[in-house]
Formats: C-alpha cells, sequence, structure tokens
C-alpha cells in the first residue's frame, strides 16, 4: 500500500512540474532567449572589453549584436506577456508583437548569417568556429520558439475564454429558469389563494 502511494505521489509531482513548466514557457523561453546567446558568445571571443567590441564593430564579422537582439527581443516579448490578461493573449497584441519581434530578428540573423558565412571569417579574419555557428542556429531557433509558444499561448486562452463562456451561459440559462419556475410557482400559488 505505501509503495502505490508513493508512486502516485511521484506521478503527481512529476505531472504538476511538466504543467508549470508548460505553463511558464514564455517566461522560460524568455530567460533562455537572453542567457543562451551570450553565454555561447562569451565562449567563443576573445576576452575584450564590451566597449572595444563596440568600437570594432562591422556588421559583416562582428557578432556582438546578435545576444543584444536576442535580448531586445525578449524584453519586448515579456513586456508584452506581462501586460497582457485573458483576452489580449487570446486574440491581441501578445502573438501579434511577438510574430513581428520574430520574424524581424529571424531576417536580421539570416542576412547577417549569409554575410558572416559567405566571407567565411568574422573579426580580424579568423575561421568561424563551432561556437559561432551555435550562436546563429541558437538565435534562429529561440526566434521560432517564442512564435510557437506565443501560438500555443494564445490557443490555451482561447480554449480558457470559451470555457468559461459555456459556463456563464449555462449558470445564466440555470438562473432564468429556477426565476421562470419559481415565478410561475408563486403565480400558482397566489392564484389558489383567490
Amino acid at each position: 500500500m505505501g509503495l502505490l502511494r508513493g508512486v502516485k505521489t511521484v506521478f503527481f509531482l512529476i505531472t504538476m512540474a511538466i504543467s508549470f513548466l508548460l505553463f511558464s514557457a514564455p517566461v522560460f523561453l524568455v530567460i533562455a532567449d537572453t542567457l543562451l546567446p551570450s553565454a555561447l558568445l562569451s565562449s567563443s571571443l576573445s576576452v575584450k572589453t564590451l566597449s572595444s567590441h563596440f568600437n570594432d564593430y562591422s556588421f559583416q564579422y562582428s557578432l556582438i549584436d546578435i545576444p543584444i537582439i536576442s535580448i531586445l527581443r525578449s524584453a519586448i516579448i515579456i513586456c508584452v506577456y506581462g501586460f497582457c490578461d485573458g483576452p489580449r493573449l487570446s486574440r491581441g497584441p501578445y502573438l501579434g508583437i511577438t510574430a513581428i519581434c520574430s520574424v524581424s530578428s529571424l531576417v536580421f540573423v539570416s542576412l547577417k548569417a549569409s554575410l558572416v558565412f559567405g566571407s567565411g571569417f568574422t573579426q580580424k579574419g579568423h575561421v568561424i568556429t563551432s561556437m559561432e555557428t551555435a550562436l546563429f542556429v541558437c538565435s534562429m531557433v529561440m526566434g521560432v520558439a517564442h512564435i510557437i509558444v506565443a501560438y500555443r499561448t494564445s490557443c490555451r486562452e482561447r480554449r480558457k475564454l470559451l470555457v468559461y463562456k459555456i459556463d456563464i451561459e449555462a449558470v445564466s440559462f440555470l438562473n432564468f429558469a429556477i426565476f421562470q419556475l419559481t415565478f410561475m410557482s408563486f403565480r400558482f400559488n397566489l392564484g389558489e389563494l383567490y
């Protein structure tokens, strides 16, 4: 009996953890989108100050702008997600702004990737490494993931609104039916008195 209870408890905890991860997917994706490209860039670049990267910036060779684009995309998306509630998450600005931010960053990263990989070299002539390739792939995957998560979130909110709408209609119909029955029985009782 104790073993069965333990298995049920573990199943319940795993189910709750998965539910929490799915419900909090936009927040976790924003955190991953801000940290992952920055970590990949810092592991692939030489040790220099941030200002020297900006001073030596060239669109074709520098990779410092990819984490900045990811951070800006994530900041805009999390602000819109924070300002929206149920109806606006289902049909409103969250999905639209997420799609616009993600597609525009995908276009930027794709254009930059074609220039960087077309030359085969990054800044100061060193060959492109697998970490720098992973930086491009990570930024593109995170952009697509933002769109997928926003779509799933809007679908979930639409289903919630649909369920609440059905419940409200059912409750209002029941209230109307109970009122009608009460009024008719009250009228019937008044008829017996006279």
